[in-house]
């Protein structure tokens, strides 16, 4: 008895080289363990060539906001993923020294910090957008954001010069 092997189903996904490809990540999330991923995500992204927006909304302005990018903080309440007694969370103190463990990590592994992420983004070419509600509703103005940051846009906007875009929300 023979069996035939059927072939291979290979998903095509269009040419293997970057160019054409975009990314397009928004960043909902001020809190120091969220601020991460997108920055990694897009400083991965713009190594391999891909074109890169971030848009930040909500408490994701915390990230390019100038008078708090460098001071987001990481709560321990509320995140089971510490592996810890959520009751210490909440204890007085907790938060500075969650903060503080954790950028001495992220410093360990030679990660940099949240400003001098976004320096090494917008160098490599990435884009970012703040949200136009969110900067309405904080009352923040451009002269209030990162200087990288290169408009205050609505979502129809960002819609629109990412069409085509693989989206990640964080």
């Amino acid at each position: 008895m023979t069996t035939e092997t059927a072939p291979a189903i290979v998903p095509d996904f269009g040419d293997d080289e970057a160019t054409g490809r975009k990314l397009a990540i928004i960043c909902s999330k001020g809190n120091l363990d969220m601020a991460y991923p997108g920055l990694v995500l897009a400083n991965a992204a713009l190594g391999e060539g891909v074109e890169t927006h971030l848009f930040f909304t909500f408490w994701g302005f915390d990230m390019i906001t100038k008078s708090r990018m460098g001071e987001l903080k990481f709560t321990m309440l509320g995140n089971t993923a510490t592996h810890l007694p959520q009751g210490l969370g909440g204890l007085p103190g907790m938060t500075a020294i969650a903060t503080r463990q954790m950028r001495k990590q992220i410093t360990e592994v030679g990660v940099p910090d949240v400003p001098e992420f976004l320096d090494q983004i917008v160098a490599s070419g990435g884009h970012l957008w703040a949200c136009r509600m969110s900067a309405d509703m904080m009352h923040l103005s451009k002269a209030d954001l990162y200087r990288g940051v290169e408009d205050i846009i609505n979502a129809s906007d960002f819609i629109e010069k990412t069409a085509g875009a693989q989206l990640l929300f964080i």
